[in-house]
């Protein structure tokens, strides 16, 4: 394929329909990894004789890969073109996949979830820059980040369903094999569709150092907070963590001020719009994420859900996220994203306030359908809001930095969201335990404190969203 993006301007509608078939299905499998191995962890734990302290890296591999190499894999699209790195990472990821399915020992597949996690990092920006780059159009752009937002969204929410689904029927490696044929499909697609962007430099503008130092940190600061919970703030391995990712941001922005070519230009936070709409970001993925995680287990610990009715009982959150992007795409170019983020903020803050009140007492009709519903509008409309205003009116050259970058921040808030809360939720549980209230009063207590704790982050997104330039 020798098309341009000159060129597929001018192209008929299908082949833009087929470059946003492959960027979505490219962020689907993103997104859906990320969650689909919850439910399979059991299964995992059993057939592969994990440690029970070891299990979690299962996730955090992954988690650890992603976050660290997120702002370098949007780096290398703007500098090796996007075709190219959008086709390594989808492969990476596909061949990473099938070894992680067919795993016979912990170490093997806790390798194979770090490498899936690096094909991930590189392969997420590049499907949101090869978007921004592509749809030129305001509204035809809008759309396009409708549904890539929708998909986003949606893909936390159908993991648990898929993978309670397939562990049941085929077992734990089909989660990693569906990856294979999916994957497959998605290079060829990649090689049909995508156009490919001139190289600004390769190497020579590689700032290496900049590149090893944020790496490093970002996967510190993550190995870090992944590992508070379980050794605690004050352990060795947690505070020399954390102290390394200090020093090794100081040292980045340091390297950034004197670089010919810095891995990510200090001036593109001039941008009020790039600087405040990832603030927004972070407090809004915070929240959902950390939703996914608690809800679940609201529904199975606390009200009684078998697997699969969790899975089904997540379909009004998964539908209104849909329906909130794609309702707002055409808002967005009229009004500007700042009113879509504040109004969806607040609506998620609602549906989250209204749902932290669901205990062994509630049904799903009255605690959860309505409230989710609201929940999955908000931030459908959010997640449309924020890709577009974090990538837009930036120079072409830093469309992969802009799409790195808040990936990036997405990431961390996912990270550092699930930390603080499950912590807050695990001392009001522990607390209600040793007063000698009932298991599940204890639970879902402390899940419901959680989920406060998440509508806190969203009404701190609203806030936030007050910086967001207006539209002129």
């Amino acid at each position: 394929m020798t098309a341009t993006l000159s060129t597929l301007g001018s192209s008929p509608k299908n082949q833009l329909r087929l470059v946003l078939a492959v960027c979505c299905l490219a962020q689907f499998m993103n997104v859906l990894d990320a969650s689909v191995m919850n439910v399979a962890l059991p299964s995992i734990f059993e057939e592969l004789k994990f440690e029970r302290h070891d299990l979690q890296w299962v996730n955090s591999a992954y988690t650890i890969a992603v976050c660290g190499f997120l702002l370098l894999g949007g780096r290398l699209a703007d500098l090796f073109g996007q075709r190219r790195v959008f086709l390594f990472g989808a492969a990476l990821f596909t061949v990473a996949s099938a070894v992680g399915g067919m795993a016979t020992s912990p170490g093997a597949l806790i390798a194979a979830r770090g490498f899936q996690g690096l094909g991930a990092a590189v392969m997420a920006p590049a499907s949101l820059t090869v978007l921004g780059t592509t749809f030129r159009d305001p509204t035809a752009r809008a759309k396009a980040f409708g549904w890539w937002s929708a998909v986003s969204g949606t893909g936390g929410a159908a993991g648990v369903l898929l993978g309670g689904i397939v562990t049941e029927s085929l077992g734990w490696r089909w989660v990693l094999l569906i990856n294979v044929p999916l994957g497959i499909a998605l290079v060829a697609m990649i090689r049909g569709a995508v156009p490919e962007t001139p190289s600004n430099g390769g190497r020579k503008a590689l700032d290496v150092p900049g590149a090893f130092t944020v790496t490093i940190g970002l996967m510190a600061l993550v190995y870090g907070i992944a590992q508070s919970h379980e050794l605690g703030w004050g352990s060795w391995q947690v505070a020399g963590s954390l102290t390394l990712a200090v020093v090794l941001f100081a040292l980045f922005l340091r390297q950034q001020t004197v670089s010919d070519h810095p891995l990510m230009p200090l001036g593109i936070f001039r941008n009020r719009a790039v600087t405040a709409t990832n603030i927004v970001a972070f407090f809004a993925i915070a929240a959902l994420f950390s939703t996914f995680y608690f809800l679940t287990l609201v529904l199975q610990q606390v009200m009684g859900f078998s697997a699969l009715a969790t899975g089904v009982g997540y379909l009004p959150l998964s539908i209104g996220i849909a329906l909130g992007g794609f309702g707002v795409a055409r808002i967005v170019p009229k009004i500007g994203p700042r009113p879509v983020l504040i109004g969806g903020l607040l609506t998620a803050t609602v549906g989250l306030l209204w749902v932290s009140t669901a205990d062994e007492s509630s049904t799903y009709l009255g605690s959860i359908l309505v409230p989710t519903t609201l929940l999955g509008l908000g931030m459908g409309a959010v997640l449309n809001a924020t890709t577009n205003a974090a990538t837009s009116g930036v120079p072409r050259e830093q469309a992969g930095l802009a799409s790195g970058l808040l990936n990036t921040i997405r990431q961390m808030g996912s990270a550092i969201g699930l930390v603080v809360l499950a912590t807050m939720s695990s001392a009001r549980a522990d607390s209600l335990l040793a007063q000698g209230e009932p298991l599940r009063h204890s639970l879902g207590s402390g899940y419901g404190l959680a989920l406060f704790g998440a509508a806190v982050f969203t009404f701190c997104g609203a806030l936030a969203a007050l910086a967001v330039p207006r539209k002129k």
